[in-house]
Order: structure tokens, then C-alpha cells, then sequence
């Protein structure tokens, strides 16, 4: 293909489209690519391809939906089109519409599982990855409706029994519709189950009089999910009428047959406009790919009313994006009480916190089938940086199985350069995946495995080579190139994020290549992390300077913003920086004083929401440095769940649902995890803190706080905290490896004190050590 240098093809495409009255795109580029630093990569083509994918769905959505507001849309649709709404998004200059203000949902599942359905606050069920949903709908005899993506209110809420089950109630109209789903293993295969329970509360409509049509429990199939519009051509009733093949393929199966069914096409609307008046059809060809039906159930008189279950296999090869996953073995599914015996235990009198800790453990679980995502659908793809927060959330918890299963993974994602590849132009993946190795053998008192021994070495070598080193007296001189980072930081630029990554990476090679006995590669790689050191510390004296403040932004050019809460990785998790340094408290200062809004760290670039994960990142810095405030970011971040547990990637600040990312952001349930369990104990170099986050208000019952057995750089540890009438007294048990540390013990509102790991315990009166 070298003959295509000959071409003249910047001057033909720019004359083609001078021709049809487009913009110059060259000089478009040119322009935009001004407002960043240069750098070898303009922008990921991952993320071009990620966001073409997501606008295109959003194009549909822009021509199928504002013509079509008689349809029964999504719970977001149904807000973000309504002008009463506070979620009311105009669309006269938008060219695509997508859910921006309600990106909430929650995967049902099992244990090693990849397929993860989803449920949106209305009760909406997409059992297959970017697939079309199952909707419930009650009609009464009299013509009253539920439609529960219209409802104002709903009761959701999350059942742990026995796995991840969600409930979701509506009611309107003396109607009321329960639906229920999870994930069960049916002969030893996965299958997503709902069921619908349908009461007419008052039962003035429940029964028909003669010559009319009854009142009817719906299940619907509906051509959309969360995202929006998602093709179906065809529909048929099964011969046995208790199933849907969709497009072809068997896909629904239902407890009994329904006693009316009814399809529709795009050309005759939504099947919910016909319910009183279609006639019975048992199958319907769509060209437009809008094709809807219905199973209709009676609706009985009594306080039981109607119910009827759907029941989808989850398995299937050929659902869209198949190809983006990664094969596994197959495993059958695993019971979760198994799964879930090693996981560190938490008892603390907030039962909110309390329950967001046991769902955190669940959302974790469900995510690491083998490598590890950072959602069920938006994000169900690979990045490094979200792999090592979430494994670290895995270690916090205990779940030392599935953390070094993902990390498994990581060789095969390394180029031959030595970088881990998720996405080019992103500078910090090597540190990460050094980090995080370090971390796991730290963790659980284990050598690096013989397997990982080249990608480490390579990886280091990469940040080495990696690094600017011509640049003269520049401020970027001795950092990483400018890239594109974290993503949400800003346009490229030399982001110090990447550069304490890559200190923290170099940092860990040294550590594990010693564990190799490869001493040249441990000394090599721990002088090139201390000139890196050196060269942060000089750039960040240059920023000083330039801002007069000690607090650090985003990169040596830039002035502070929003995405200077990158730069507090030096502090957490990387504890490059120590406890008290001012560069990391005023930096924690600025944010709070400039980036917050109801309580949370609110990300102006990008993300335009509230953020939990960054949130606890500033939080895990004022808990280094014993700084009380601690509590009130983490209380902010509890108040910012959903109903049923989770947290979107970003969270809007006037309707509290989704505005960007996920809808089940698998990072910030994991600083959940690592946020309760620093809590009670932490590293500190060579010391272990206990009790440093237990707030006051906690120690009021009579009842004793704990956490443990669980994962630390000394052995597993448990820590308890018991109130008693004159006082407190924190207790420790721990198996060591090797020499104890030291034992700080940091319970608020008394003094610190330092105690021999075997005493065991330290008792506090009044304020002070007894």
C-alpha cells in the first residue's frame, strides 16, 4: 500500500469537501489539535471507535423517537423528553440523542459468569449485552394503565439473598406491578429470569363485563434498552405459544401461555397503542427494525392478582459484541456462598454503608469472570486503569482468586514494545499494571508468578524509554510525553497522573524484579524511578512558581481545574507523597473549595457530573493526613447511590441519575471496598494504622465494630472496636508473615499510640490511652 504516499489525497479531500460545503476538515484538525499539547497520539482510535459506535445509536435515536412520543420509551426517554421534567433536554441543535441524565441500571448475574443483564430504575430488563428489553405492563378492564417507565415514583431496591436479585415496584392508577429479576443456573447453564406480578388494588376494573375485553398483566418486548433504539425485525409466538423466537432464534420462554398476544410493526405503531383494539396475531416482519409484542395475561380479582415469569438463556454466542470479549472456558456457575466465604467481613451500626459494602462485594464478584470490567454494558470492555483499582478492590475484600485470575491476563495485552495496550496514548497503563502486580504479591505474601516475570521487565522498560529526556530546562523535561491520560483530565498534555503512575511503576519493577533475584534490572529500575522523582519534584517547583500556590494541577502548563484531581494519585493510592505534604493537602483544599457540588467532586471536563470514585480518592488523602473531613466525603458518597447500590461513572447534580459512563461503575464500588476497609486498617510504609476512619458517631452504641480477616502487606488481619461504658478498646489479631510492623492505633477524638503488634489491643478513656 506505499503507493498511497504518492496520492495527493490531503488536496482531494479537501477540495471534495470545499465542493459540497463542508468545513476544511485538515484545518478543523489542525485548529483543534492547537488547543493541546502535540503529542504522538491525537486521540485514541479505541475511543473514536467507542464514541462513533455510541453516536450512532444516538442518530437512531434522533429519527426514531421525537416522531414517536405516543410509543412507550425507556424511563430516560420518557424524562429526558418531557418539558416538565427537570431532566428535559432541548434538541434543536442536537444532532444525536442520548441518555444523559438518567444512565442507571443494575446486572443481575452469577459467579464467573460473563453475561450480565441489566435492570433500569424502572423495573426495564436487557438480558442480553446491547440487546433488546422485556417490559411490564399492567392494563385494567375499565382502560386504567401502568406503565412503569411513565411512573413518577418506584420502589427499587436490591435482595442479597442468595445472590443479586432486583426488585421494582410502581404503582399508578389503583394498579401496581411488581417485577423481580435475577440470575439463576437452570441444568447447569446460565438463564436471566423475571417475573411480573400485576395487582388492580382497588378492583373496580379487575373483571370485565360481558362482550369486553378483560384486564390484562403485559409482558412486552420491546426494541430498545438503555441506550436507546435497538433493532428487532422479527417476532413469532412459539407453536406451544410460550415463547418468542426473535429475529430467528428461540429467546423468550414463559411459564404459561398467554392467554392474547398482539404485534405491531413501525408503520402501525407501538403494540402498546393497540391493546384494546388489535386483533390477536401470533407474529410480525419488521423492515424498519421496529417490530414490538405483547403476552397478555389475565388480570384476576384478589390480593395475589397475576403473575407470570419470562425466562431468557444467557448464553449466546452470537449477541452483539460477542467479538469484543475475551473467550473463556465456559465454567459452570459457581454457588455464591462459596464465592463469597473468603471476603473480609464488615459490622458498623450504619446499616446504609453497611449495605452499600455487602453489594460493593457482589458488584466486584460479578465483574471478574476472568479479566475485569468496569460495567455490564457502556463499559463491559478492558482498560488497565480500571483493572487495577478493581483488582485492588478485590484484594481489599479478600478475593484473592479473582484478583490474580485478571492479572493473568495482563501479559497477553502487552505489545511486544513492552506497552499495556488498552488504548494508545495513554501513558499511565504501565504504571498500573506494575503497581498493581507489586501490590498483589505484597497483598497476599506471594512471588510474582514465573509467568509475568518478560511483561514486567518489558513494562518497565517501557516507561524508561518512554520519558522525555531532550527538553532542556522545560518543565515537562524527564516526564512522560503528552498524551491523552486518564481521558477526563483534558485535551494532551503532560499529565503529572501519568508521571506518578509511572514512578509508582518503576517503583514496583524494582520490588518484583528483586524477587526474580535479578538484581541489575532492580537496581536499574530503582535509579530510573529516583531521577523520575527528581524530575516531578523540579516541574512541580516550576508550577509553584508559575501559580503561586503549592497545590498541584493537572500538568506543568495548565492552571488549576478540575483535572488537578488527577494529580492526587500521589497521595492515594500511591503514597509517593507523605501524609502531610502540602502539595497533596492543598491540592485536596483547592478541589474541595472549587470542584464540589452536593457534596462530591463534580468533573467540569468530559464527565460534567458528580463523581463517587474521584470523591473518595480526595477522601483517602484526608484520611492519610487525619483530617476529619473524611467522613463528610464519604457520607456524600452514600447520599449519591442509587436505590440499589451503585453509583453511575458520573452523576448528574439536579436529577441524581446517570449523566455519563456506566450505569454500574465497577471502579467506584471498589474504592467503596477499599474506602471501609482503610477504615479500620491501612498501610502506611512500615507501619499498620488501625481505627483511623472510625468516626465518633459510630462508637455511641454498645455494640462492637469489625473487619476482617483481611489482606494486608503483613498478613490477615482482623481488627475489632468495642465501645464500653468508661471507653474503647481496639483489638487486633493477626497472622504475620515474617517481622510485624509497627502498630499505630488512630481512633478519632483520642490520641494516637504506638503499640507492640503481639499486646493485641489498646484500651482509650476519655480522650486518652489507657
Amino acid at each position: 500500500m506505499i503507493w498511497l504516499n504518492w496520492l495527493p489525497w490531503r488536496y482531494i479531500l479537501r477540495r471534495a469537501a470545499k465542493a459540497h460545503g463542508f468545513l476544511d476538515p485538515l484545518a478543523l484538525m489542525g485548529r483543534l489539535q492547537r488547543f493541546a499539547q502535540p503529542s504522538e497520539v491525537a486521540e485514541p482510535i479505541e475511543l473514536l471507535r467507542a464514541g462513533v459506535v455510541f453516536h450512532a445509536r444516538g442518530l437512531i435515536n434522533s429519527r426514531v423517537v421525537q416522531h414517536n412520543l405516543d410509543w412507550v420509551w425507556p424511563y430516560w426517554i420518557e424524562r429526558q423528553f418531557n418539558p416538565y421534567a427537570e431532566a428535559f433536554v432541548p434538541r434543536g441543535f442536537s444532532i444525536t440523542h442520548i441518555n444523559l441524565t438518567h444512565r442507571n441500571w443494575t446486572a443481575v448475574g452469577l459467579p464467573d459468569v460473563e453475561e450480565l443483564p441489566i435492570v433500569d430504575p424502572r423495573g426495564l430488563v436487557t438480558p442480553w449485552l446491547d440487546q433488546w428489553s422485556l417490559d411490564g405492563w399492567v392494563v385494567a378492564a375499565d382502560g386504567r394503565r401502568l406503565l412503569p417507565s411513565r411512573a413518577e415514583q418506584a420502589k427499587q431496591v436490591v435482595d442479597l439473598n442468595g445472590g443479586v436479585r432486583v426488585r421494582t415496584e410502581t404503582e399508578s392508577n389503583g394498579l401496581r406491578l411488581t417485577a423481580e429479576t435475577w440470575a439463576e443456573e437452570v441444568e447447569g447453564e446460565p438463564t436471566c429470569r423475571v417475573r411480573l406480578q400485576a395487582v388492580d388494588t382497588d378492583q373496580s376494573g379487575t373483571s370485565a363485563e360481558p362482550g369486553e375485553k378483560p384486564g390484562w398483566l403485559i409482558l412486552a418486548l420491546r426494541p430498545y434498552n438503555p441506550e436507546g433504539i435497538s433493532f428487532i425485525h422479527d417476532i413469532r409466538l412459539s407453536d406451544d405459544r410460550q415463547g418468542w423466537k426473535v429475529d430467528g432464534e428461540p429467546a423468550v420462554r414463559f411459564s404459561q401461555a398467554p392467554d392474547a398476544h398482539h404485534a405491531s410493526d413501525y408503520k402501525a405503531g407501538d403494540v402498546a397503542i393497540h391493546l384494546r383494539d388489535a386483533a390477536d396475531g401470533d407474529a410480525v416482519s419488521c423492515d424498519v427494525g421496529m417490530a414490538t409484542a405483547a403476552a397478555a395475561f389475565p388480570l384476576k380479582a384478589g390480593d395475589d392478582g397475576t403473575s407470570v415469569e419470562a425466562v431468557v438463556p444467557l448464553r449466546r454466542e452470537t449477541f452483539a459484541l460477542a467479538k469484543s470479549l475475551r473467550p473463556t472456558a465456559r465454567p459452570r456457575p459457581r454457588d455464591w456462598d462459596d464465592v463469597l466465604a473468603p471476603a473480609a467481613k464488615l459490622d458498623i451500626p450504619d446499616a446504609e454503608m453497611q449495605q452499600l459494602y455487602e453489594i460493593a462485594l457482589r458488584t466486584l464478584i460479578l465483574h471478574a469472570p476472568q479479566d475485569v470490567y468496569p460495567g455490564p454494558y457502556t463499559y463491559k470492555r478492558f482498560w488497565f486503569r480500571d483493572a487495577a483499582f478493581i483488582v485492588s478492590g478485590l484484594l481489599a475484600a479478600g478475593f484473592e482468586m479473582q484478583a490474580e485470575r485478571a492479572l493473568d491476563q495482563f501479559p497477553s495485552r502487552q505489545s511486544q514494545s513492552g506497552y499495556f495496550h488498552s488504548q494508545e496514548g495513554e501513558w499511565d497503563s504501565n504504571g498500573e499494571a506494575l503497581w498493581i502486580f507489586a501490590r498483589f504479591c505484597r497483598m497476599t505474601g506471594r512471588a510474582p508468578k514465573t509467568e509475568w516475570r518478560n511483561a514486567i521487565l518489558r513494562g518497565a522498560r517501557w516507561i524508561a524509554r518512554k520519558r522525555i529526556k531532550d527538553a532542556g530546562e522545560k518543565p515537562h523535561n524527564g516526564l512522560m510525553p503528552a498524551g491523552f491520560s486518564a481521558e477526563h483530565l483534558g485535551p494532551n498534555d503532560y499529565y503529572y497522573w501519568d508521571d506518578f503512575w509511572s514512578i509508582a511503576g518503576l517503583e514496583a519493577a524494582a520490588e518484583l524484579a528483586r524477587a526474580y533475584n535479578d538484581s541489575e534490572a532492580a537496581t536499574r529500575f530503582g535509579e530510573e524511578a529516583k531521577d523520575f522523582r527528581k524530575a516531578v519534584d523540579r516541574s512541580l517547583a516550576s508550577a509553584e512558581k508559575r501559580l503561586g500556590k503549592k497545590a498541584m494541577p493537572a500538568s506543568p502548563y495548565r492552571r488549576m481545574d478540575a483535572g488537578a484531581i488527577g494529580s492526587v494519585a500521589a497521595g492515594y493510592p500511591l503514597q509517593l507523597f507523605p501524609v502531610d505534604d502540602p502539595r497533596l493537602t492543598e491540592s485536596a483544599d483547592w478541589l474541595i473549595d472549587n470542584s464540589f457540588v452536593r457534596g462530591g467532586f463534580f468533573q467540569d471536563m468530559i464527565h460534567s457530573g458528580i463523581n463517587a470514585y474521584l470523591t473518595l480518592h480526595i477522601a483517602q488523602v484526608l484520611l492519610r493526613s487525619g483530617d476529619d473531613r473524611y467522613f463528610q466525603l464519604m457520607r456524600a458518597v452514600a447520599d449519591l447511590a442509587s436505590p440499589t447500590g451503585q453509583w453511575p461513572e458520573a452523576i448528574h447534580p439536579h436529577t441524581l441519575g446517570g449523566c455519563m459512563g456506566d450505569g454500574q461503575h465497577v471502579w467506584a464500588a471498589a474504592e467503596w471496598i477499599i474506602m471501609l476497609r482503610n477504615c479500620f486498617l491501612r498501610e502506611e510504609g512500615n507501619r499498620l494504622v488501625v481505627a483511623a476512619g472510625i468516626p465518633e458517631e459510630w462508637l455511641g452504641g454498645a455494640e462492637p465494630l469489625s473487619f476482617g480477616p483481611a489482606l494486608t502487606e503483613f498478613g490477615k488481619v482482623s481488627v475489632s472496636i468495642a465501645p464500653e461504658a468508661d471507653g474503647v478498646v481496639v483489638t487486633w489479631k493477626a497472622n504475620w508473615r515474617g517481622e510485624p510492623p509497627e502498630i499505630e492505633v488512630r481512633l478519632s477524638g483520642h490520641d494516637p499510640v504506638t503499640a507492640r503488634p503481639e499486646a493485641g489491643e489498646v484500651r482509650f478513656k476519655r480522650g486518652r490511652a489507657a
